[in-house]
């Protein structure tokens, strides 16, 4: 097995990983780590197969994506706690109630 079968096996994984959490949990704090998680998987396909291909496209790519989810925390944590401040809602479940 080659390194880059080896890193594309690891990242799908990390990707799995991301995936059960986002769909088995509950908490909207949790689910945003698991978000976050998916798209590490993602980051380390994209310099894998760079790597591989022997270009820089999926570096530069992948640094976007990283710029972008951190912005993505930052709104979607913000959000969470002012979900908790306003109505006491901690969980996933329990915010489809915010529409009353």
């Amino acid at each position: 097995m080659t390194i880059e079968k080896a890193y594309i096996l690891l990242s799908i994984l990390i990707f799995l990983i991301g995936l059960f959490g986002v769909i088995v949990r509950k908490n909207l704090i949790t689910i945003l780590v698991s978000t976050e998680i998916m798209l590490n998987g993602v980051n380390l396909t994209l310099v894998t197969v760079d790597k591989y291909l022997g270009k820089v496209d999926g570096q530069i790519f992948s640094l976007f994506i990283l710029t972008v989810a951190a912005a993505e925390v930052a709104v979607g944590l913000g959000l969470v706690i002012s979900i908790f401040r306003l109505k006491g809602y901690e969980g996933s479940s329990e915010t489809v109630h915010l529409r009353d």
